[in-house]
């Protein structure tokens, strides 16, 4: 399978910089040389200690990587204790190239061994300083990254949740209305079917969706007021206005067909003359998508139903349209409405 990360992903960054670190030195070691004895035997051995730098380090970076993997602390005592040995290893290994490769001439005395040990415990320990702090920095990029995918996979069974509570809610509303037409019209309890068959698939539909156009919405939501119509007959009057340029705002599905349900069951089924249901979507003046439900009425104590009802849009405006999305009440000269401010997706 064809690896689609980017370039920079993709390079072996670790062997990069161990080979430039490495090579690093016998380049710095020949250059604080005398010209005089810059010679290929200076210069093999200088790359005798790279071949011995390049294992040590990299078993010691296996020993590190396996207990950081595995979340187990590397204490500053494990790594006191293992620099003196690291440079024990590497001063012996370098001896034994000494003796093998003579750069210098025979090997006469140890006066230079305490300067070497303390070298090489040097730069083995910046290489460790280097190795923890990088090793650190990806843990933590990486921790950051599982727990944002916690938080996105949280955030998709919130919604799915909050979706399952949408639809059986809306099937319970409008069975009723069936079961109450069919022993009064059987011809218009079979129209009233047929169109909450169309809603239906919409409902379906529309759940593997966080969000659709409000052009579907506003057809859903008609299906559904052609079967409260055959219902409440002329108690139900719809006036619908949308926009200019309003049908591809995207809306939480279902979120304004609650909004509508609950102004046909408080502000038509509640009152003996019916009441109109207007359904408006524009544009504000500071560009602000409003989408507006209003019907006669006046706000009064709600339902557990009702109230799960409005909670639910509310969360589902905040989830998947951010914090500038809002689902606003108010009472206003008989009317009841219900506004919805929707910020538009990028």
């Amino acid at each position: 399978m064809t690896d689609r990360r980017p370039l920079p992903a993709r390079l072996p960054w670790y062997w990069i910089f161990q080979l430039a670190g490495w090579n690093f030195l016998p380049l710095l070691m020949v250059a604080m040389t005398p010209s005089a004895q810059r010679t290929l035997a200076a210069l093999a051995i200088g790359y005798w200690g790279v071949a011995a730098g390049l294992l040590i380090s990299h078993l010691w970076r296996r020993f590190l990587k396996r207990r950081i993997q595995a979340r187990v602390r590397v204490s500053w005592k494990t790594i006191a204790l293992a620099l003196p040995l690291l440079s024990a290893v590497h001063t012996t290994v370098q001896l034994v190239g000494y003796f093998v490769i003579k750069p210098f001439g025979e090997v006469r005395n140890a006066d230079w061994l305490p300067g070497a040990l303390l070298f090489w415990w040097g730069v083995y320990l910046v290489w460790t300083i280097f190795y923890m702090l990088v090793a650190y920095l990806r843990r933590n990029a990486r921790l950051e990254a599982e727990a944002l995918q916690l938080q996105l996979s949280a955030r998709e069974a919130e919604l799915r949740a909050l979706q399952a509570q949408v639809n059986p809610h809306f099937f319970f509303n409008s069975m009723n209305s069936v079961r109450a037409l069919v022993y009064q019209d059987q011809d218009a309890a079979a129209q009233m079917i047929d169109q909450l068959a169309s809603v239906m698939r919409y409902a379906l539909q529309s759940g593997h969706h966080d969000t659709v156009p409000l052009a579907a919405e506003i057809e859903a939501v008609q299906a559904y007021l052609a079967i409260e119509k055959i219902r409440f007959e002329e108690r139900l009057r719809i006036a619908i206005d949308i926009g200019p340029g309003m049908d591809a705002v995207r809306i939480p599905p279902m979120t304004l067909q609650t909004l509508v349900e609950n102004a046909v069951k408080y502000g038509v089924e509640a009152s003996p003359t019916g009441s109109d249901i207007r359904i408006r979507a524009w544009r504000d003046a500071n560009q602000a998508v409003r989408i507006d439900i209003a019907n006669h009425g006046a706000l009064a104590p709600f339902t557990d139903s009702t109230r799960v009802g409005l909670a639910n849009t509310r969360q589902r405006l905040a989830l998947i349209l951010g914090a500038g999305a809002r689902l606003d009440l108010t009472e206003d000269g008989g009317w009841v409405r219900a506004t919805m401010t929707v910020p538009e997706l990028p």
